[in-house]
């Protein structure tokens, strides 16, 4: 699993993508020409406004770093498993650290995966009394002891996707006609950056293909890093599913459910899964998770065409709130029911809702 970026400073064209693929947009155009950018903002929105999902390229992210990560994360995984479960989340009141294959659920059902929870390294908050019980959500990190090369790579991940998430979310604005700097104010101070180390082992024993279940993301924009061995599919408006093959030194991009809501359905959130690798082949990935802090107010946004949105959409039985941190606390509580009935057994029906 390899990213290749090129150091030239010159905006190259970016791959073209095929019917029935994802766009491939190409952020170096934002430092080229007014051409360059007149061009990354109409692909930005077409993408954006259109399928929710695309690759991007042009991010500067080089094969260096990249390489540090992978060789971390496939250590971790390589650990007995003794060594994995000393930093299982069943210790972490903050719901970080090791998950069992197994052990995490979406809508309901097993996924057949275990990952490693990471977040932005930070005190943990206890909530005082009347704060609300999302702040759990902030605190340090589990590392194991027998490989201090992880925290460093995985840390340095979280710094240089945030930077990228950033830049790319001004130019998104900017696509839109909005204020580029418009959620400023609620990235300000500790944003909820968050990261998995994820593992697909291949399919369960009883045969279930769900790596991970069909879900929309609840925050702003995911950046994604797969390996070569595909099982991505993202939801079209038919119901089907289309296959996200792995494409070389791109990420995959997913707009958040706060970003559907906040331009009501201008800007869209999709649906995705992971189908199980055949048989016992692994599959491996790392998701980095663009989110405001935990008690910001994500305000409506204000740009040209909201009097065109189509209305965000609506699932009674995932309630979006404008609170950012409501929305991860329920997300959490829901995915590791067992952490929850550890740690928080008086908030469990607050975190349902």
């Amino acid at each position: 699993m390899t990213q290749q970026q090129s150091t030239s400073s010159t905006p190259s064209a970016a791959p073209t993508a095929s019917p029935g693929t994802l766009p491939v947009i190409d952020l170096s155009l934002a430092d080229g020409s007014p051409g360059d950018r007149r061009r990354l903002h109409d692909d930005l929105r077409a993408a954006a406004t259109g399928v929710g999902f695309f690759q991007l390229v042009g991010h500067g992210v080089t094969p260096a770093e990249t390489a540090a990560l992978i060789g971390a994360m496939r250590a971790f995984f390589a650990l007995p498993e003794a060594d994995r479960l000393a930093v299982s989340n069943l210790n972490s009141p903050h719901y970080r650290g090791y998950t069992r294959t197994g052990d995490e659920r979406t809508g309901g059902s097993q996924d057949w995966r275990d990952q490693l929870d990471i977040g932005a390294e930070l005190p943990p908050h206890v909530p005082a009394g009347g704060e609300p019980p999302y702040w759990w959500l902030e605190g340090p990190n589990q590392w194991p002891a027998a490989l201090p090369e992880l925290r460093t790579a995985a840390l340095r991940w979280i710094d240089r996707l945030g930077g990228v998430a950033a830049r790319l979310l001004h130019e998104l604005l900017t696509a839109i006609g909005a204020r580029p700097d418009f959620y400023d104010y609620a990235f300000a101070g500790h944003p909820h950056l968050r990261l998995k180390l994820v593992r697909y082992p291949g399919t369960a024993p009883d045969g279930a293909g769900q790596g991970v279940g069909a879900h929309k993301d609840y925050g702003f924009i995911t950046l994604l890093l797969q390996d070569t061995v595909g099982g991505l599919q993202v939801e079209r408006p038919d119901g089907g599913f289309l296959e996200v093959p792995p494409m070389e030194g791109a990420f995959v991009v997913n707009l958040g459910e706060l970003l559907e809501v906040a331009t009501d359905g201008y800007l869209k959130a999709t649906s995705h899964r992971v189908v199980s690798p055949p048989g016992a082949r692994e599959r491996f990935s790392v998701p980095f998770f663009y989110n405001p802090r935990l008690d910001a107010h994500i305000e409506p946004l204000d740009f040209p065409s909201a009097h065109h949105a189509p209305g965000a959409t609506e699932d009674p039985a995932n309630p979006l709130f404008a609170e950012f941190g409501l929305n991860e606390w329920k997300g959490y509580t829901r995915a590791h029911p067992e952490v929850t009935r550890r740690h928080h057994p008086e908030l469990v029906d607050s975190g349902s809702r």
